[in-house]
Formats: C-alpha cells, structure tokens, sequence
C-alpha cells in the first residue's frame, strides 16, 4: 500500500502546475498560510512553500483549519488531468496524435511568471488555460525571458523609470524538458555569425505543457546569453534573433522533444519563421521539392493577426534577414532575392523590407483578425497580397477574442454564479443557454457582491499608494491623506492598458475645468483609477503618462483621479474586479480587439467605449454605453474632438443619472439591469472557451486534416 502524501507533498505537486492559478480556493488557502509573503508583488506558491518546512506547514494547516480545502483540491487536480469527457474528446480527436503548436513572443499566466508585457500576452496565456479546460490536444512555444518585461516606477517628475529584475526558475513552476532520450533538451540555430544555443524549460499550465528556451547558458557568447533577457528590449537585430530563436530554434525543440504537430498556429507575425522549418524538415525527410513543401505546410499553418497599426508589424533590413535566416535559406535552397521576397509584399521591389507578417500570411492558409472589425481592417490593410481579389474575397477571417473566466472571475461573483447558473456552468461557458439564469440574480445581491469587490479594490489602492509614496519619501501628512482616496460611494471608473498614443489615455483630460466640476460635483462625483505602462523606447506614451499623473496632483483633482504603478495581472485583476465602470476610448478603428472590459463584464461592471474592437460588435444600447456613433473622420484631431464631447456628452447624460438614480433600498435598479443583459449577452460570446472553440472548429481541424473551411466573419 502506498504511503500517503504529506500536506507539502501535495502542495509541491500542486504547485508545480499553473492549474492553480485559476482554483480561487486553492489561492485563499495560500494567502491563509502566509499573508506577508503572499501579499507581495509576486504571489508565488512555490516560494511560499520553500520557507516552510512540512512540519511547519503541517502546524499551520492544522491551526488554520486547511486539510480539508487542500486535499479537495489535490483529488480535484488529479481527476482533472486525466479526465476522457472533456469538449475535446469528441471533437478535436484527430489532434491527438499530433497535437496543435501554438507559438507566441509572450505568456501571461500569472504575475508570478513576468514573460508578458500586456494583451498579446494574457491573451496567449487565456488561450492555453482554455485549452487546458476544454481538452484540446495543444503545446505552447515561447521565450523565457531571464528578466522579463520591466518593473515601472514614477520618479518625482511623474517620468516613467524601468528597472528589470532577474527570475529564478527555482522559484517557478519549471523545469528541463526532456528529450527522446530523456536528457535535457538544448537545440541550436546556425547563422552567417555563429550557432545560437538555447536550452528549453517545460511548463504545465493544467493539461498543456509549455516550452520556452532560454539562451543563457554556457554554450553561447556573452551577447548571446542575453538575447532572452529581456521581453522587447534591445535593439532590431536583438529582435531578429529572438524571432529566430522562437520560430526556428521553437520548431527545432518540438523536433527535439518528439512532438509533431499537425498544426502550427502562430499568434501574432513574432513566430512566422517557424514554418519555414517545417519546410526544410519536409524536403530533407520526405524528399518534396521547395514548392510541394511549402504548398503541405502552409495547409496545416494557421495565423493570428492582432495589429492594425503599421508600425506594429516587425520589419528587417537585407542584411539582417541574410545574416541570421541566410543559412536556412541554403538548405532550402533559396537564394537570397528569393529569401526576401517571401517577406515582401511585391517581391520584385528590392527597396522593401522583409515584414514578418507578410511572412506569416504566405506561409499559412488559414488567417484570421482578432474582431469583425479588426478583420475589416486587416482585409484592407493588407489588400496588395492577394491583387486579384477584391476587399471582400480576401482570404482573412475573424475569430473574436475572448477572456479566460475562471482567470478573471472575482471568488465573491462566482458564489453568485453558482447559485443562479446551472451545475457545472464553468465547463460550458461558450453556450449561451448557460448564462439567461443570471437574470435569475436578485438586484441586492448583485449590488452588494459588486459593492463589496468596490471596497476591496479601494482598500488595494490606497495600500499601493502608500507604498508608492514612501518610496518617493513622502511626508507623514501626505502619506496619511492617501487613507481619504477615493469614495465607495462615488461612481469609480478604471482606464488601464498600454499607453499607446491611439489609446488616448489622457482624452478625458483635455478640458481641466470641466473635470474638476464632474470630480467635485457635490451629488454626483466622478473618480478614476488610472494604470499602465509605456514601452521603454516610446517617448510620446511617456509623456501622456506623465499628463496623466500631473493631473493627479492637482488640488481639485487630488483623491478622486490616482494613477497606480507597475501595472499587471494582479493589479490589473484588481482593477477589472472592483470597478464601477471600464473607459476605452480608442482611435477608432486602432484597437484591434481588447479584453480588458471584457473581464470587467463578468464581475458587474460595465463598459463605456468607443465602438472599436470587441465593443463594436457587442454594443446593443441595453448592455452598456457608448463612445460615438462608429463613424471616423479623415482628420484626428476632428475625431478626437468629437469623440471627447461625445464620453462627457455619455458620462452627464447617460453614464451618471441611471448610477445615482436610486430606489427607496440605495438600489440603481436600471443601472442594475443593464448590468445583468451585459452578463447575460456578452459573457458566452466573449470568453476564451468559445474562442478556442471556434479555432478548432474553423481552423485546427481542418488544417489537421487537410479540409477546407472558412474561418467565421459574424
């Protein structure tokens, strides 16, 4: 008979699998344990557990009252792994043999793990947990990144400062992948100046595993031991050679591990020379010629684009490309005109840079944008690549993004959602059947879950505030004026995403006096949570940062607008969780899809944005409010105008009277019935499990099996 597992050994093993970052109770068993530690920035189990020893950890259960919780989970975990009944089973059996590759520059999965920088990433990291929960046969591909993406902080100027900090695999749920032979994986990319070395670690992420190489190892020069350091840091030829590092050296580590993939999905252009690895694996094995090899790979290719802005899309001199995919070329017997024209839009113009994206839209035959309209764009954008079709025909999709729920589902919400949602409704959250229960919510209830998770995320602010301002040494008195920030009682909007000029994060300051009346009204207030972070190189998304935080300290604004640092996934679980209502305000049609208020409407908030991305196609007027009517003008500064008198038009006319108009209860009860149609319409459409269901369906299994199939445009 076996002899049972200790409370740590349990734990150990619980921890070396993410499937603990989307268990609510197993999280609240971990803050149990240790408040202090689990506090911090990282909230990492793994650390938490190397500070106690099992006889430690056994006292503490036992005084805190956690076996029970902790070996339900352990049981849960086990049967969740080997699962047969999962969506997949049934449909997405021809991937078992030969699972999906699903390549991607960036993971978000939990703060702990700092491989992401915003979107792309939590995106990429949804799609996997998804995955996971479904039962898809799928293997995540990407970097690991020795310091990450920078930690952000404010210096007394409000200019942003980044400052990196290095990770200790130790101290995170990874560890070497193995190969056919059961020794540690090391693969290697040859170029004009040298072999590049990268070892791969392996991630769990519940039922998918995740390899990412790391090129700081031995093997390798000094320069070339950095070149994972960092998540978008360096130079353009830094770049390339990550890129190469995850398209080739990441088709070289499946290689090398014994997968196979039937199908290659690349989630943004980052990856895209992984098919021409393919392409060489095809003619060396199986003795096809260029064209045969390229016509078979292409078949089971599958891209994701996510970028409607030019400058978004990677872009390599000649010389570059010839130096560092130059020896690949040779195998494949590609000269170097023909190299760089495969990334080119007219391959005869020798003056044209070799664009990633290019790349990845001729290597793959399955396409999609990231919304209906991003996908509208992305046809016209990208027009020039198929000149004899018109807009229309163009071979580029869309499947909409969507969020992970269990993820980004406050615990407290979830109660509420158990109670009126059918048995077992996390297992189909893409049915929309599913969700009309949460009419079923009593007006109360919902308020007060909502107003609870409120006070939650203003106790968090004020305690991140205090910090910030002790690290810029601030006086007592100003410290102790932090405890009045913010007022439970006032309509709190949150604005948090990457400060990109298209994002117009400081729009709704562009009139002070007019702020300053909405902020102070004595009846119906108005305060904002500001956060996020500038690339390091983008000198105009610092400088509205740096707008944004000198209007916090404005006296008339001081309390009620506060921008919080060092924006990620747990402040930004926080945010999306806690606040009364989520602003976008891009410059329609730049926000490809987004998914923040995406999250935000799960948890009883509602979204004001301007009709761009996701919203423009989940607007109905019942669900939500918003920003314009959808139409553009040729000149930014006239769309800008308008669309700034349209969020103040919105928020005086529509956004506060139904938030301040009560019953005899203190219940906005039409504030709360839009609250529950935007749960009820948007949450089955616009959540990761429906996502990735439409990808197997419209992509994976045909490109596995060679079928044809058009990727959805509703």
């Amino acid at each position: 008979m076996a002899e049972a597992k200790s409370l740590h050994q349990k734990l150990t093993e619980l921890t070396s699998n993410l499937w603990w970052s989307w268990q609510a109770g197993l999280n609240e068993s971990f803050r149990a344990i240790n408040q202090p530690l689990w506090s911090g920035n990282a909230h990492n189990p793994i650390a938490l557990l190397q500070e106690y020893s099992p006889e430690k950890l056994e006292q503490q259960a036992r005084v805190l009252g956690l076996h029970s919780r902790i070996n339900y989970a352990y049981r849960r975990w086990q049967e969740y792994m080997v699962a047969q009944d999962t969506w997949g089973a049934t449909r997405a059996g021809i991937l078992n043999h030969r699972p999906v590759a699903y390549f991607s520059a960036e993971f978000g999965l939990h703060e702990s793990m700092p491989i992401y920088s915003g979107g792309l990433g939590i995106l990429a990291g949804d799609h996997l947990k998804s995955a996971s929960d479904l039962g898809i046969p799928l293997v995540g591909v990407g970097l690991l990144y020795g310091e990450g993406y920078f930690s952000q902080h404010l210096d007394a100027n409000g200019w942003q400062q980044e400052s990196y900090k290095t990770i200790n695999p130790d101290k995170l749920p990874l560890r070497p992948a193995l190969g056919k032979d059961g020794q540690p994986v090391v693969i290697s990319v040859q170029t004009r100046s040298g072999s590049i070395f990268a070892r791969v670690w392996r991630c769990d992420v519940g039922r998918i595993p995740l390899y990412l190489l790391d090129t700081n190892i031995p093997n390798n020069t000094d320069e070339d031991r950095r070149l994972t350091a960092r998540l978008y840091g360096g130079d353009i030829r830094i770049r390339i050679r990550q890129e190469v590092m995850l398209g080739i050296g990441g088709a070289r580590a499946l290689s090398a591990l014994g997968i196979q993939p039937s199908v290659i999905h690349m989630n943004e252009g980052h990856s895209a020379f992984a098919p021409l690895e393919i392409i060489r694996t095809r003619i060396q094995e199986d003795g096809l010629s260029f064209d045969a090899a390229i016509r078979e790979t292409a078949a089971s290719c599958c891209f994701t684009t996510h970028t409607p802005v030019d400058a978004g899309h990677d872009r390599f001199d000649a010389g570059l490309v010839e130096e560092h995919v130059g020896p690949l070329a040779d195998q494949l017997g590609l000269s170097h005109d023909a190299l760089m024209g495969l990334g080119r839009v007219n391959p005869q113009n020798h003056h044209e840079a070799f664009c990633m994206t290019v790349l990845a839209f001729k290597l793959s035959r399955k396409a999609n944008a990231v919304s209906s309209l991003h996908g509208v764009v992305s046809r016209r954008m990208w027009a020039s690549l198929w000149p004899w079709q018109s807009e229309e025909e163009i071979p580029i999709g869309h499947i909409t993004n969507g969020v992970h729920v269990p993820t980004w589902l406050a615990p407290q919400m979830r109660v509420l959602y158990d109670r009126v949602l059918p048995v077992n409704w996390h297992t189909r959250t893409g049915e929309p059947d599913v969700w009309s229960g949460f009419e079923q919510a009593t007006a109360g209830e919902l308020w007060e879950t909502h107003q609870s998770l409120k006070n939650q995320l203003i106790g968090f602010t004020r305690r991140r505030l205090e910090t910030q301002a002790r690290r810029n040494d601030a006086s007592d008195e100003k410290i102790a004026e932090i405890a009045n920030t913010l007022d439970p009682r006032a309509l709190l909007i949150g604005f948090a995403r990457r400060f990109a000029p298209y994002k117009r994060t400081d729009l709704i300051l562009r009139e002070f006096d007019i702020l300053a009346e909405m902020v102070s009204d004595a009846q119906r207030p108005v305060q904002f949570i500001f956060a996020g972070k500038s690339h390091p190189a983008d000198g105009n998304g610092k400088a509205i940062l740096q707008r944004v935080w000198q209007a916090t300290q404005q006296s008339k604004l001081k309390g009620r607008i506060v921008f919080l640092e060092d924006y990620d996934i747990n402040l930004a679980r926080h945010l999306v969780q806690g606040v009364d209502v989520w602003l976008n305000n891009p410059r329609r049609p730049h926000e490809a899809s987004g998914t923040s208020g995406q999250k935000v409407l799960l948890n009883g908030a509602l979204n004001l944005s301007v009709l761009d991305g996701w919203w423009a196609e989940a607007y109905d007027g019942t669900n939500g409010f918003a920003i314009g009517t959808g139409r553009t003008h040729v000149n930014d500064t006239v769309q800008d105008d308008r669309d700034w008198k349209s969020l103040i038009d919105t928020l005086r006319n529509e956004v506060l009277p139904m938030y301040y108009e009560r019953d005899a209860d203190d219940l906005p009860q039409r504030w709360i019935k839009r609250v529950k149609r935007s749960v009820r319409t948007l949450g089955w459409r616009f959540n990761s499990d429906r996502m990735v269901m439409d990808y197997v369906n419209h992509c994976y299994v045909p490109a596995a099996g060679g079928l044809s199939s058009q990727i959805p445009s509703m």
